[in-house]
């Protein structure tokens, strides 16, 4: 086994877990191919992630929070509330959408990967849906929506397109109907929360 070349980092071994999953899939990668790929023994990656199941959460929270992290972006931008809302539901579904359309061996492998770690994937949600109350307390303090109960407001608006960005649905994106129904569902929550 040759020495690694760089200082071994967390990111280092989540990037090359990531190259590990894309290439044996969920099932057959081990940690011994995570050690492997990055030049160490398995014990270096034990230091950094104690069992395979904190390697496999990590990992998955990567993937997710790369997401998040666009969906941030637009939560920040100088947008109307109702232009801001319109952008992130997009940006949402177009991100699930390249997802699954880009690299879809590795987003099955992160569709098992995200059955396993359910906390993982229910703290993303919160996270999202935390963005989505956000844009929706800005509409109120601006007059442009109404939403008695901003948490259920947004979480009903989550709820609502789910078809468009929950993975189980991934097989019905490429379709050219898809997108006229998306515009629909859009519409219909826009209206729904209109002041």
């Amino acid at each position: 086994m040759a020495p690694p070349t760089e200082t071994l980092t967390p990111e280092r071994i989540l990037a090359a877990t990531e190259e590990v999953l894309r290439r044996h899939g969920a099932a057959k990668a081990t940690v011994v191919d995570v050690a492997r790929a990055l030049g160490v023994s398995h014990g270096s990656v034990y230091r950094h992630f104690r069992t395979k199941a904190e390697l496999r959460g990590a990992v998955t929270k990567r993937w997710l929070d790369r997401t998040t992290g666009l969906l941030a972006e637009v939560v920040a931008a100088d947008e109307a509330p109702p232009a801001k809302l319109r952008h992130w539901l997009e940006a949402l579904f177009e991100a699930k959408r390249h997802k699954a359309g880009d690299d879809p061996e590795l987003f099955a492998t992160y569709t098992v990967l995200t059955s396993e770690n359910g906390g993982v994937v229910d703290a993303h949600i919160a996270e999202l849906v935390g963005q989505l109350t956000a844009i929706l307390a800005e509409g109120v303090e601006q007059g442009a929506f109404e939403a008695p109960d901003l948490p259920a407001t947004a979480r009903a608006v989550f709820e609502a397109t789910a078809h468009f960005h929950d993975p189980a649905y991934a097989p019905e994106w490429p379709r050219p109907e898809t997108r006229p129904a998306f515009e629909a569902v859009l519409t219909l929550v826009l209206r729904g929360v209109a002041a």
